[in-house]
């Protein structure tokens, strides 16, 4: 049998690793992609009522499930900003490495030609500065997006992760909506064998064991809300991360930007710090400086 310390530095690994990473959707992963600018519309008015009323104080509805040795979360959530310039951005490669690196464990992105085929180099480690010979390297495969007038499909994927995690998928839908805003769905999932359910389970009793998502349970004796935790708890934090990392992008989209960009992504998540507070901002900004830094020198 595996040592405690052993199972404590699999489930940091694990945790560190994928799932901060994104989502499976080939394979034994299904898609969460809604499939087309009608559904994606139909979807709109299905969650408007919770896009208008909520817990986040943003137009946003927050779903997330685990079933057969796979996990996945999705977001709805509303851009402020037209169709024209969200499909524009985010259906560019070179975009989602911006996207990326917003996330406290992603220290390096770069977009690669393989053959016919365009693949995202994605590297992620722990939520301070290191080498990236100690990070993790995810190659995801860059699909070539579904454009129209009314609708945005993009989709990335990655068969195998670390640790018997496997078929890696991110989906984005958008969609216009009549105020000049738009609609998205941000959809991920993966799916994970035994070694990554082992380090899972030993990291959710170790140093996850305080972690919540964002699903209420109900309430506790004094009437606060209990969150859910477990797997469900760590799917819904990462959710939410990559969400505010495509909302910041588009706030801030130039490279000039990029601190601003860094800061308006901390503060946003601190606004949840009960589940994303990780790290204080002037150390989350340097660690951030200094990753940039080294993808420009290469």
């Amino acid at each position: 049998m595996m040592k405690h310390s052993t199972f404590r530095r699999l489930a940091l690994w694990l945790f560190i690793l994928f799932l901060p990473a994104l989502v499976p959707a080939v394979a034994l992963a299904e898609s969460q992609a809604l499939g087309g600018a009608e559904a994606l519309q139909a979807k709109y008015a299905a969650v408007k009522p919770q896009l208008a009323q909520n817990v986040f104080g943003r137009p946003l509805a927050l779903e997330s499930k685990e079933a057969s040795g796979q996990l996945s979360g999705s977001i709805f959530a509303v851009l402020n900003h037209p169709f024209s310039e969200v499909s524009a951005s985010l259906g560019q490669p070179a975009v989602w490495c911006d996207v990326l690196m917003l996330h406290l464990n992603t220290k390096y992105c770069a977009v690669r030609s393989s053959g016919d085929a365009t693949q995202l180099d994605v590297a992620e480690g722990r939520k301070f500065d290191q080498p990236l010979s100690q990070a993790q390297r995810i190659n995801f495969v860059w699909h070539s997006p579904k454009v129209s007038a009314d609708y945005l499909a993009v989709s990335l994927t990655a068969e195998t992760g670390p640790m018997s995690t496997h078929d890696y998928d991110i989906d984005l839908e958008a969609t216009p909506l009549p105020d000049g805003k738009t609609f998205i769905h941000l959809g991920y999932s993966y799916g994970y064998g035994t070694a990554a359910r082992i380090a899972m389970s030993a990291y959710l009793k170790t140093l996850g064991a305080d972690k919540v998502g964002f699903t209420s349970s109900g309430k506790d004796s004094s009437g606060e809300p209990q969150y859910i935790g477990g797997m469900l708890g760590v799917v819904e934090r990462n959710t939410m991360r990559y969400y505010l990392a495509i909302d910041a992008y588009m706030e801030r989209p130039t490279k000039a930007q990029l601190p601003d960009r860094l800061a308006l992504w901390f503060d946003n998540t601190e606004r949840y710090a009960r589940q994303l507070h990780e790290v204080e901002k002037q150390d989350y900004l340097a660690m951030k400086r200094n990753e940039y830094k080294r993808m420009s020198s290469e």
